[in-house]
C-alpha cells in the first residue's frame, strides 16, 4: 500500500456479517464484468490505484464471470462469495464513508447557434496538454493534470470565467449548443449528457479532458453565504436559487473554475448507460464513481448507506456495485458517487443523495492475502 493509501486500513470481514448482503441481487453485474474483461484484454488494463490492486488481480473474477450466468439472486451472491473476500475500508480518522450520486442529463441541443441555442459544449482544444512531474512548471500546483502549451511555454489553462467570456470562440471547437448556461454547467458536473436534437436524433457527449483547475462546489459556496440552508442543499435547491437570481448566475458559476471538455460518444443503444472512465456502459444503480488515485476500475464494492432510502422504495441502500467511473469531487478511500441513470427522473433521484456509507471492497482470492 503506498503513501496515498496511508489514511485508511482494510479490515477483513465475512459475508455472513455483511449486513444487507443476503438481501441484494447482483445478477445485473455479470454483463458489465464481461465488458470490463474485454476492455482490459483487448484494449488496455485499467490504471492501478495506490491501494495496489491491478487489472491482473481482477482478471480471475472477470474470467469466471465470462462462463457464469446466475439463475437466482442466491447464485449471483454465491459466485462472489466463491471468488472474493470482503474487506471493510476503515478510515483512520474515524469518519464514515460518504456517497453522493450522479446521472446522465437529457439536454435539448442544436447543431448551430441561434438566439435560443447560445451556450456551447466544447471539444478538447489542441493547446491543452496532459501534465506530469516531467513537464509541469515549478510554480503550478501538482493537482493540475492539464495545462496550456503556447509559444513553447506551459501555463495554467484559462478557467471557466475566461472560457465563458470567449477565450475559445472562433476555433471551431463547438460540438453543439444548448439553451441554458446552467444546463451546460450541470452537464460539466455530471461529466456526460444525452443530446436531443430538434429533428429527433439522439446523441451523446462524454468527458474528454478538463482545463485543470480544482473543482469548487457551488453548493458549498451558497451554504457559506447563507443563501441555502445546509440541511436543504441539493442539486434541485441550487438550480432553484440560480433561477431566482439570474443576475448572480455568472458570479456563482465562475466560483467553480474547473471547466470540462467533451467528445462525441457512440450511441449503439440509447437505452444503455453512458460510457464513462472505465470505457464500459454504466449500469443504473450499480455503477460507482471512485477515487481512481486509490482504487482500480472494475472492482466490486458493497455500499451500505442506511440513511439513503429514496433509491430503494424506502429501504436502506445496500448494494453490490462496480467501480466504473471517477470524478474530481470524488476524493478519498471511502468516497463514492452512485450512477442513478439517464434523464430527469434519474436527476431528481441523484440530486438529493448526500449520505454516510460503509464501503466494503471485494478482493479476488489470489490478491486478498496481501491485505490480511
Amino acid at each position: 500500500m503506498s503513501d496515498h493509501a496511508s489514511d485508511f486500513v482494510l479490515q477483513a470481514i465475512s459475508f455472513d456479517t455483511l449486513e444487507g448482503w443476503k438481501d441484494d441481487d447482483p445478477s445485473g453485474l455479470f454483463e458489465v464484468m464481461r465488458s470490463c474483461r474485454r476492455q482490459i484484454t483487448d484494449v488496455k488494463p485499467y490504471r492501478t490505484g495506490s491501494l495496489g490492486l491491478s487489472s491482473e488481480d481482477l482478471l480471475p473474477l472477470l474470467a469466471a464471470a465470462e462462463e457464469f450466468t446466475p439463475s437466482s439472486p442466491e447464485s449471483a451472491r454465491a459466485f462472489f462469495e466463491t471468488h472474493c473476500r470482503p474487506f471493510l475500508i476503515r478510515r483512520k480518522d474515524g469518519n464514515s464513508g460518504f456517497v453522493t450520486a450522479f446521472y446522465e442529463p437529457d439536454i435539448d441541443v442544436s447543431d448551430r447557434p441561434d438566439e435560443i441555442f447560445r451556450f456551447p459544449f466544447y471539444r478538447r482544444p489542441d493547446d491543452l496538454i496532459d501534465l506530469d512531474d516531467a513537464n509541469r512548471p515549478a510554480g503550478l500546483d501538482k493537482a493540475y493534470a492539464f495545462g496550456r502549451l503556447h509559444g513553447g511555454h506551459v501555463t495554467a489553462y484559462p478557467d471557466r470565467r475566461a472560457i465563458d467570456q470567449g477565450f475559445l470562440e472562433g476555433r471551431g471547437l463547438e460540438i453543439v449548443w444548448a439553451k441554458s448556461k446552467v444546463d451546460v454547467f450541470f452537464v460539466h458536473v455530471q461529466g456526460a449528457a444525452r443530446l436531443r436534437y430538434e429533428d429527433g436524433r439522439i446523441g451523446r457527449i462524454t468527458y474528454a479532458a478538463k482545463a485543470g483547475h480544482a473543482f469548487s462546489a457551488i453548493g458549498k459556496l451558497l451554504i457559506e453565504r447563507g443563501e441555502i440552508d445546509r440541511a436543504e442543499i441539493s442539486m434541485q435547491a441550487i438550480r432553484a436559487w440560480l433561477a431566482r437570481n439570474p443576475e448572480r448566475v455568472d458570479e456563482v458559476l465562475w466560483h467553480n473554475r474547473s471547466y470540462i471538455f467533451f467528445r462525441v460518444a457512440p450511441v449503439a443503444d440509447p437505452q444503455a448507460g453512458p460510457i464513462a472512465a472505465a470505457k464500459v456502459p454504466l449500469l443504473a444503480g450499480r455503477a460507482l464513481a471512485v477515487d481512481r488515485m486509490i482504487h482500480t476500475f472494475g472492482f466490486p464494492f458493497f455500499i451500505r448507506a442506511d440513511s439513503l432510502t429514496h433509491l430503494d422504495q424506502g429501504r436502506p441502500f445496500r448494494r453490490l456495485m462496480l467501480a466504473l467511473d471517477t470524478g474530481s469531487a470524488i476524493v478519498g478511500p471511502a468516497r463514492g458517487d452512485i450512477f442513478t441513470g439517464s434523464g430527469d427522473i434519474a436527476g431528481e433521484s441523484a440530486g438529493t443523495v448526500r449520505n454516510e456509507a460503509d464501503f466494503v471492497i471485494l478482493i479476488t482470492n489470489a490478491a486478498a492475502g496481501r491485505f490480511d
